[in-house]
Order: structure tokens, then sequence, then C-alpha cells
């Protein structure tokens, strides 16, 4: 089977998501506190654990709307309990569920606009997905899972893994 911008993307993001839904019930089940877990981070200039979550969803959803050339599911970033990061990685996980193939393959080319504070970053598709959106999505990913880790919530390599298809 040949490699699509769709199966590049939709199934990775899927994927890493059911990863950031596994670190939420880990630290759910651990002594941390909300309160605890919400300020945790790895360094001071780093965001909290809360914010690596939003930001590995938001990028996700993101990058497949931009892909698709069409608006992306809205939050509003005031997530304040691990049941609102659940919801915030759900409403992702089924936008991207839900996106058809065709919507994505053939966007190889399509011109994207990113603007980040300090610039405007132009992309083509293929581009966008593999230098820029999934490298950012998982480095969220990497952070959520390091700060619990950190914490010292019970989380090992397999968890950041996840279902690995051995077909």
């Amino acid at each position: 089977m040949a490699i699509t911008l769709y199966s590049a993307s939709a199934p990775l993001f899927i994927r890493g998501l059911d990863v950031l839904s596994n670190l939420l019930d880990k630290a759910e089940a651990s002594s941390l506190s909300e309160a605890e877990l919400f300020e945790a981070r790895l360094a001071e200039d780093m965001h909290p654990f809360p914010n690596q979550i939003r930001m590995a969803a938001f990028g996700a959803r993101a990058c497949m709307a931009r892909l698709a050339g069409i608006d992306w599911p809205r939050t509003d970033d005031t997530e304040a309990s691990i049941a609102d990061l659940r919801a915030t990685v759900a409403l992702t996980r089924s936008f991207i569920s839900q996106m058809p193939p065709d919507a994505v393959d053939g966007a190889e080319d399509r011109q994207i606009v990113v603007k980040v504070p300090s610039m405007e970053l132009n992309f083509r598709g293929q581009g966008f997905l593999t230098s820029f959106a999934l490298p950012n999505f998982y480095f969220h990913i990497s952070m959520a899972y390091a700060i619990l880790r950190n914490r010292g919530v019970d989380v090992g390599k397999r968890d950041f893994l996840g279902a690995i298809e051995l077909t």
C-alpha cells in the first residue's frame, strides 16, 4: 500500500491522541491532585501539563483542517480538569476520525500559512505535515509524558508508543 498524505497524518494523529487519553488515565489514577498536575512543568519557561495536551490536540485538529482546506472545531483553552482535557482530546479524535481520506489526499502542494506570534510560516501541504505538524504534535505528547514521568506517575515507554501495528 502506498503512503498517502492521509495515511501519513490521520492514523498517526489518532494513535497519538489515544496515547494522550491513556496518559490522562494514568495521571488521574496517580497520587497527584489536579491542582498539582495543572501546575506541573519540566522547567519554569515551559508550558505546564494541560497546555501540552491542549497544544497537541490543537495541532492535530488544525493540521488536518488546513490540509483539507476547512475550519476546525475551536476550543477556548480553559480546560480546568482532567475531564475537560479528555473532552478536548475526544473532540479532536472525533474530528479527525470523521475526515474522509479524499479531503486530505492531493493536498501535498496546498499553500498553508501558519501565523505565530513572531512570524508567518509558509508551507506546502506535505512539508507542513512532515516538517512542522507531526514533529510539533509528538513534541507536546513527549512533554506531557515527561512531565508525568518526572512527577512520579507510573508511565513507561509502552505508554508513549501506544498501539503498535504489527501487520
